[in-house]
C-alpha cells in the first residue's frame, strides 16, 4: 500500500528517469548531456531549497494564521497588495522556490489574489533584477517597464481570483491545508 502511493506521488520523476535512460540506450551522447543537465539542476535545487524550507518553517512557527489574514487575507484591502509585492519583490532564488511559500500563504488563509500577486513580484520585481536592470538598462527602461508590470501584477491577481468559483477556491486552501499531513 505504502509502495503504491510512493509510486503514485513520484511517477513522473520516474517516468522521466525511465524516458533518460531509454534515450541514452539509443544514443549515449544524448543520453549522458540529459543526466549532466539533470544533475546539474539538481545540485542548484539543492543548494537553493534548505534555506528557504528553514524560512518556510520558521513563518509557519513564528507567524499566526490570524496575524497573515489580517494583513493579507480577505479583507487586508490595499495593504495586502503592497505587503504581497513587498515579500515577492524582497525574495531570493528561482521561481520554483516560491511554490512552497504559497502553500504556507494559503495555509495561512491569505486572499488568493494576494497569493497570485506574491508569485508574480516574485518572477518580475525582484530587487535583484531591479538593481541588475538599472546598472545595465538604464532608469527610464526600468521605470518603465515597473510601472507597466506592477498594475499588470495587481489586475492578473485580481481578475484570475475573480474567474474562480467560490467552490474552486475552497478546494485550493483545503489541498494546501492537506499536503505535508
Amino acid at each position: 500500500m505504502k509502495f503504491t502511493k510512493i509510486l503514485k506521488r513520484y511517477k513522473f520523476f520516474l517516468f522521466s528517469i525511465l524516458i533518460t535512460i531509454l534515450l541514452a540506450l539509443f544514443d549515449k551522447t544524448i543520453g549522458l548531456k540529459s543526466f549532466v543537465i539533470a544533475l546539474s539542476s539538481f545540485k542548484q535545487m539543492i543548494s537553493v531549497l534548505p534555506p528557504i524550507m528553514i524560512m518556510l518553517g520558521l513563518m509557519d512557527s513564528w507567524i499566526s494564521r490570524e496575524t497573515m489574514m489580517k494583513y493579507m487575507g480577505k479583507n487586508s484591502g490595499f495593504g495586502g497588495i503592497l505587503l504581497s509585492i513587498l515579500i515577492g519583490s524582497l525574495a531570493a532564488g528561482p521561481m520554483y522556490a516560491a511554490f512552497p511559500f504559497t502553500t504556507v500563504l494559503l495555509k495561512k488563509g491569505v486572499r488568493f489574489s494576494n497569493v497570485l500577486i506574491f508569485m508574480n513580484a516574485w518572477c518580475v520585481t525582484k530587487i535583484s533584477t531591479f538593481l541588475f536592470e538599472l546598472t545595465a538598462l538604464g532608469y527610464r527602461f526600468t521605470f518603465a517597464r515597473l510601472l507597466i508590470n506592477l498594475p499588470g501584477i495587481i489586475l492578473m491577481g485580481l481578475i484570475i481570483e475573480s474567474l474562480l468559483s467560490h467552490d474552486e477556491l475552497e478546494n485550493l486552501y483545503l489541498n494546501a491545508e492537506n499536503t505535508n499531513k
